[in-house]
């Protein structure tokens, strides 16, 4: 256990990246860590830094993986099952996508017009920006375990069910003409080389990295804000976890913009330290990622109003229900 706490500390929370940046702010800026503008520099800079570092490993390492599952072996897999299991396969493949919700809805395209049932498409869709194995790593180095794979485990249940209930309804007429009579070619898979894969790898994560860079730099500076300026009583009065209004507050209010987890990271991380309860923090999280207001342009063009409709009041209602439960249960995690 030891070992793996000292793996946990220096690998993922990165303790000594943490100590460097502190010589850095005292000794090199001459400021003082336990003032505000000494405290918000070091916030900054080392989540920052430990937020890329994570980031580029852990997108070379999934994109790698995914080398060997091109969207046609992957609708072909998909094809063969059926029911729960089909819907699992669909909320599972979505956690080793890193991709952010406008970038998944191609995808969604793909799937559905090559005849997978909706509710497995859905299950893929809420998944793929909600949860993935870069996000439980990086909330791993910010909370710890318990909180990382609960994070996912919900966010895959969210998925199964969301997808589950839209597929029940039978609202298939509401998906745009155009998806349905697009023309999948069914091409042989490219015997790609261990090269052709690390170059891969290499170029998703300077593809993710130049989308997401200043969604980052704006959460990690929200974070520093909130953990060094914002009194903690006027948070906790707005949102603190005694409130029954703050988890739905925190959902619609996150559910317009436009970030990825990665950028919501830090934000979650300030107000954690702040008092606000981990189920409210970790609703405003889901809705910023499943719900933002790009995506759901993206997929208006893709839906029409009735399912579009549905899919945010599933999802809405789930993520509200989730904060509830994280709120009542916290000192299970904390």
């Amino acid at each position: 256990m030891e070992i793996f706490k000292w793996l946990n500390d220096q690998l993922l929370r990165m303790d000594w990246l943490a100590s460097l940046v502190r010589l850095l702010v005292e000794d090199i800026f001459g400021l003082d860590m336990a003032s505000r503008i000494g405290g918000s520099l070091h916030f900054f800079i080392y989540d920052v830094i430990k937020i890329f570092i994570l980031l580029s490993v852990l997108i070379f390492g999934l994109s790698w993986i995914q080398s060997y599952f091109p969207p046609e072996r992957t609708r072909r897999i998909l094809g063969r099952m059926r029911g729960f299991r089909a819907n699992l396969a669909g909320a599972l493949l979505g956690t080793v996508t890193p991709f952010c919700s406008c970038s998944s809805i191609p995808l969604f395209i793909g799937f559905t017009s090559s005849g997978l049932p909706l509710a497995v498409t859905f299950s893929f869709l809420i998944s793929s920006p909600l949860v993935d194995l870069a996000s439980m790593i990086l909330l791993a180095s910010i909370f710890n375990w318990s909180i990382a794979l609960a994070y996912v485990v919900v966010g895959i249940v969210l998925a199964v069910i969301g997808g589950t209930l839209i597929g029940k309804v039978g609202m298939e007429q509401y998906v745009e003409a155009f998806v349905t009579q697009q023309k999948v070619l069914d091409l042989p898979q490219e015997q790609l080389t261990l090269r052709d894969r690390l170059t891969y790898a290499r170029e998703q994560v300077g593809e993710i990295i130049r989308k997401v860079w200043l969604y980052i730099l704006i959460g990690v500076g929200i974070g520093a804000a909130i953990h060094n300026w914002i009194p903690a009583g006027l948070i906790e009065k707005l949102i603190g976890q005694d409130n029954w209004w703050s988890v739905p507050l925190a959902t619609l209010v996150a559910a317009p913009m436009y970030a990825d987890i990665f950028g919501t990271l830090p934000i979650a991380e300030a107000l954690v330290s702040k008092g606000v309860g981990l189920g409210t923090v970790l609703a405003f999280m889901m809705s910023v990622t499943a719900l933002s207001l790009p995506s759901l342009i993206m997929l208006k063009q893709v839906v029409k109003a009735p399912l579009l409709a549905l899919f945010v009041t599933v999802v809405l209602m789930g993520i509200m229900l989730i904060g509830y439960l994280f709120n009542a249960f916290a000192y299970l995690f904390i």
